[in-house]
């Protein structure tokens, strides 16, 4: 199928859901929520209360907006339902700083008194937090933040993927199509964003890449790129990756544009570079920069595309990698809910979720791996028009990571 027509059959998908056609998304764990892994129809339960940390104010807003959003719509195609017990989500803003997402768990685990966590954009906060949720033995499905050095949790689960993933994807690919003078450029930032240029680095580097230089470092939170920009392009590199997320990418992606490099000189990155409310920001300079991420909103998958479809009906637009992970979460949280094998406490739903198995994704199947994160496929994307709007298209898989 190509582009084109994929869009338009997303289209017809959303449309016939909106005139009340469409039949009811699948469960990405269960047949729906009301029946267990053996298509038996659960009993209901008591409500449930669920705890949200995602950023509602600050930097990480859009992060927080995705999450929130692909959290919800599992909610609303379910009947405001996991596991066939009444929801009720309490979410509480994680803000900007490693206190702020410690004070938001500690909040839901001992006021609130939840059931089971989720979300957590920054991977500040996640290693701030982690003895808070440990100590609760309160299961956390985070959706997002997943740094190297979180070690020997046994109450946190992620549903996004490990930091150092991306840029050991990438570092695969970019060896086998520009292994020779390559300049690599980052923020000096967070954990997360030091696993992932570091991984890089190193496969790039075990593979006999040549880096063109050294590492080029820019000030956490800097907007300006002209000297960095500058001096990779006098400096005879022929491709760089460059390792930028939020409002940071987006200035990175329209300043590299109009530094007028050679139209031979390629650009890849990690895919936070151009994913979700940043390519919109980015437009048609993002325009060919290469991407490796675990999601792609055109995977030629029947779960992608009901979701993609439904996505759209409610939200106006192409779900993020972000959004795709906040869903599976919920999932998550519904089949280990239903599949909990005695008096549902925050101690049984942990051991359930150790339990489960393939997942079935809008980003193709997966399993928790021994780290408590996805092993699963990853994926080269492009930036492209895909019909009249640009996106980041699928252009090969990659690797699997876990």
């Amino acid at each position: 199928m190509s582009h084109l027509n994929r869009r338009q059959a997303l289209r017809l998908f959303a449309a016939a859901g909106a005139a009340g056609m469409a039949a009811p998304i699948l469960s990405a764990c269960t047949s729906d929520s009301g029946r267990s892994q053996n298509n038996t129809v659960l009993p209901s339960g008591p409500p449930v209360k669920i705890g949200m940390i995602v950023p509602l104010t600050g930097m990480y807003k859009d992060f927080g907006n995705d999450m929130d959003n692909g959290f919800n719509l599992y909610l609303q195609l379910h009947d405001n339902k996991l596991g066939n017990r009444e929801v009720q989500l309490v979410k509480v803003d994680e803000g900007e700083t490693a206190d702020s997402g410690k004070a938001a768990a500690e909040k839901l685990v001992k006021e609130d008194k939840v059931l089971a966590l989720t979300g957590v954009a920054n991977s500040q906060a996640m290693l701030a937090l982690k003895d808070t949720v440990e100590g609760a033995q309160v299961p956390l499905i985070g959706s997002n933040a997943s740094p190297v050095a979180l070690q020997g949790a046994k109450y946190i689960w992620r549903t996004s993927y490990v930091a150092s993933d991306p840029g050991a994807a990438m570092a695969r690919w970019a060896i086998d199509n520009y292994g020779s003078s390559l300049a690599v450029v980052a923020a000096q930032g967070p954990a997360g964003d030091a696993d992932e240029v570091g991984a890089f680095i190193d496969t790039f580097k075990g593979a006999h890449g040549t880096i063109n230089g050294s590492l080029r470092l820019t000030p956490f939170g800097s907007r300006d790129f002209s000297t960095v920009l500058g001096s990779i392009k006098q400096s005879g590199a022929s491709s760089m990756a460059a390792f930028y997320s939020g409002a940071a990418a987006v200035e990175f992606v329209k300043q590299f544009k109009a530094a007028r490099f050679p139209s031979s000189f390629k650009l890849f990155a990690p895919g936070t570079l151009t994913e979700g409310a940043v390519l919109k920001q980015q437009g048609d300079a993002a325009q060919g920069i290469y991407t490796a991420m675990n999601y792609s909103p055109d995977l030629d998958n029947t779960a992608n595309r009901r979701f993609v479809a439904d996505y759209q009906k409610a939200f106006g637009t192409i779900p993020s990698s972000y959004a795709m992970a906040s869903y599976d979460a919920a999932a998550v949280l519904d089949k280990a809910i239903g599949d909990a094998t005695r008096s549902l406490d925050s101690f049984s739903l942990n051991a359930a979720i150790g339990r489960l198995g393939q997942i079935d994704s809008p980003r193709g199947g997966w399993q928790f791996s021994q780290n408590r994160t996805p092993l699963q496929r990853w994926y080269l994307r492009q930036v492209r028009l895909d019909g009249a709007v640009l996106s980041n298209v699928l252009t090969a898989e990659l690797t699997t990571l876990g």
